[in-house]
């Protein structure tokens, strides 16, 4: 499969903003990276701005990245960084980043430069040699070795690596190593349209992980069972509706992902609150909703405890794991929303 890396790598800001702020502020803890983002040059050098890049700085992991669910920008880290433990998980890294890169080009403090080329070699020394990316780097034995899309994981990192490679803020890294990223992209997107996942002869979407080895759907926390993903498909489909000219397998897999959404809402359910506890009710005029998990044979929606168990009703859900778990969501609206632009030859 040829595609052509100047096909593929037009920079496509409102993705990435939007992809930044998802994974970013919907966490909570690290919307504190994020939200700086869009302060003017001027910022970066007051004293406020200088507090927040040291905060920052003082976060990043010996190997190049940082740790997930926390505000990095808020205080000073009071421990050693051979203790910090860092992550691409929950979009962890990604907001630091740019920050750091915002900063050099504002400032021209080196230090923020030489954090950001540490942690953009750390995305490509993790980056397997097939274009997936672990959860985490080094990927240790359990399932965080994954190809993982889980939070939008790779599509994130993916993003990263395409804003680098040719947007103009950027070329402060040097051409080598924009090439680099161009190429990492490239591998990357290779990596997406080989997981996924065929069933009866016909493309349909991704599992949130998938083996680093075989490209097979896998498993991740006992109640995150290898499975069709109605949620994280959509940021992956979004991620291939940004790019410009796409190749006919792009728009495939696009085409297919799309139909699979079209054909697996879940009607008549709505959620509310009921004395504080999450409930699906029946309400025939409910807008659709799209499970996060869908079983791989017969497609149909399930939702688990953290036994593992598979339930096709949601209140069977124990109340821990109904509340403190997205098991239901628009995903496929977004999608189908992305694909009208698309069809019409937008880019979402």
């Amino acid at each position: 499969m040829n595609i052509p890396p100047c096909r593929v790598l037009r920079s496509c800001f409102s993705f990435a903003l939007w992809l930044c702020l998802v994974c970013e502020v919907s966490r909570g803890a690290a919307a504190g990276s994020a939200g700086y983002l869009r302060n003017p040059p001027a910022w970066f050098k007051s004293d406020e701005g200088r507090q927040v890049i040291s905060n920052v700085l003082s976060w990043q992991s010996l190997q190049g990245s940082w740790p997930k669910n926390m505000d990095t920008s808020r205080a000073i880290n009071p421990q050693d960084r051979s203790k910090i433990s860092g992550t691409f998980d929950n979009g962890a890294t990604l907001a630091e980043l740019r920050l750091l890169a915002r900063a050099f080009n504002a400032s021209g403090a080196s230090q923020c430069k030489a954090a950001f080329l540490l942690g953009l070699n750390h995305i490509l020394e993790a980056q397997y040699p097939n274009g997936g990316w672990p959860q985490s780097f080094p990927p240790g034995k359990g399932y965080a070795r994954h190809i993982t899309f889980n939070d939008n994981t790779m599509v994130g990192l993916m993003g990263l690596l395409r804003e680098v490679s040719n947007e103009d803020p950027y070329e402060f890294v040097g051409q080598e190593l924009r090439n680099r990223c161009r190429a990492g992209f490239d591998r990357g997107l290779q990596c997406v349209l080989k997981c996924q996942v065929h069933t009866g002869g016909k493309l349909t979407v991704w599992c949130a992980q998938h083996d680093e080895v075989t490209f097979e759907p896998r498993g991740a926390r006992s109640y995150e069972l290898a499975s069709l993903s109605g949620a994280e498909s959509a940021g992956i489909l979004k991620l291939l509706m940004s790019l410009e000219n796409p190749s006919p397998e792009v728009r495939q897999a696009i085409e297919g992902g799309a139909g699979w959404y079209r054909t697996h809402p879940v009607t008549g359910l709505r959620l509310e609150r009921r004395n504080g506890d999450r409930v699906a009710v029946a309400d025939a005029g409910a807008p659709p909703l799209w499970a996060r998990f869908y079983d791989l044979e017969t497609g149909k929606p399930f939702y688990c405890d953290r036994d593992g168990i598979k339930k096709s009703d949601y209140n069977e859900v124990g109340s821990e794991r109904r509340n403190g778990y997205s098991w239901l969501g628009t995903w496929g609206k977004e999608v189908e929303d992305a694909y009208t632009r698309w069809s019409a030859g937008k880019r979402p």
